[in-house]
């Protein structure tokens, strides 16, 4: 059954390219000019937020695109200043579409007297009138039970699966995908599933926090294409690291496909002069001028796979039906010519 109600897209200033392309892909698939909805985020002199929203709202269905990337807090006071906006403008629903989740790092105490902000966070957005979420690789899987309000948690597997077969589909077989650490076994496990490629783990150890004393690869990697798979890439450090260590065991060759490119500080400088053949980042966060400049690093965009799952939302039908090959290769079908 067709919905009475219109779903129409607002941006923070976290991202805008992204949602732009969102709307662009929105207009083509629905045959409507969807633009973004005419509002302005700005600042006064002190920095405190001012949102107002032009259009009319009332009774539609809302689509908050804002990742609550660098400067995290900005990000997220941007995001919530919003849908409140929109609440009190007597919209029908309001779903917030988190490309990257910031604080979701901080998913548990890992020790005393400290806090648990994912949870906070959760907290927040739903206090402001959130009912909806839509993120992509969230940190930590558990974050979802943080909400009590449904959440949709996108991967980005799917996607780097059909750029892998793209890439490498003359040497798939030399293929083995790599955890950087024990914690994201099950996410490579995912990838390697996708490419029928067997999977290694490198096992790291710090002495403490930001600092790795010692890396040891698990599994043979000698002659073989090196794929490190993570969820975030903040200062690079660890990534460069294992992908020298993996070298050192023999790899034939290294790269990386990560979803959330942070990218801190020395990150790209130190992914430039490393030694991987290439880094594949997705558009969660908005990619520097640096970024583009690197001549080893690529980023992939994440408007196709949101552009439906937003419109999946809005019809009411399933969004994890994204996860497989046979409906997302036609939305990526202009990126990748899968024979």
């Amino acid at each position: 059954m067709p919905t009475l109600h219109e779903p129409k897209l607002i941006a923070g200033n976290a991202n805008l390219p992204l949602a732009e392309s969102i709307a662009r892909r929105m207009s083509l698939y629905r045959g409507v000019d969807q633009g973004l909805v005419d509002a302005r985020v700005e600042r006064f002199n002190d920095g405190e937020i001012f949102v107002e929203v032009f259009e009319n709202v009332r009774g539609e269905d809302m689509f908050i695109v804002q990742p609550t990337s660098n400067p995290a807090n900005d990000n997220l006071m941007e995001l919530l200043i919003i849908a409140d906006a929109l609440r009190r403008s007597s919209a029908q629903r309001i779903t917030a579409v988190i490309p990257y989740f910031g604080y979701a790092r901080q998913d548990r105490r890992t020790k005393a007297r400290t806090p648990i902000s994912a949870k906070l966070v959760a907290n927040m957005l739903t206090g402001a009138g959130i009912e909806r979420v839509l993120t992509m690789d969230l940190h930590a899987a558990q974050i979802q039970g943080f909400f009590d309000i449904p959440v949709d948690n996108l991967y980005a597997s799917p996607v780097f699966a059909l750029d892998v077969k793209n890439q490498f589909k003359d040497n798939l077989d030399e293929i083995m995908v790599v955890s950087p650490d024990v914690g994201g076994v099950a996410r490579a496990r995912e990838l390697a599933k996708r490419i029928n490629a067997p999977l290694s783990i490198v096992d790291k150890r710090r002495e403490k926090a930001g600092e790795v004393a010692e890396m040891t690869v698990i599994g043979d990697v000698k002659d073989k294409i090196c794929l490190i798979v993570d969820d975030m890439c903040d200062t690079a450090g660890t990534l460069c690291k294992a992908a020298q260590v993996l070298l050192d065991n023999g790899a034939k060759e290294v790269h990386a496909y990560i979803t959330h490119g942070v990218m801190s500080g020395p990150a790209v400088e130190r992914v430039t002069n490393s030694v991987m053949k290439s880094l594949v980042l997705t558009d969660t966060i908005q990619p520097t001028k640096e970024i583009a400049k690197a001549k080893n690093i690529r980023v992939v965009p994440t408007a196709p796979i949101f552009t439906q799952a937003i419109l999946n939302i809005w019809n009411g039908t399933s969004v994890s039906s994204l996860f497989e090959d046979k409906t997302l290769t036609p939305i990526y079908e202009s990126l990748y010519h899968m024979d």
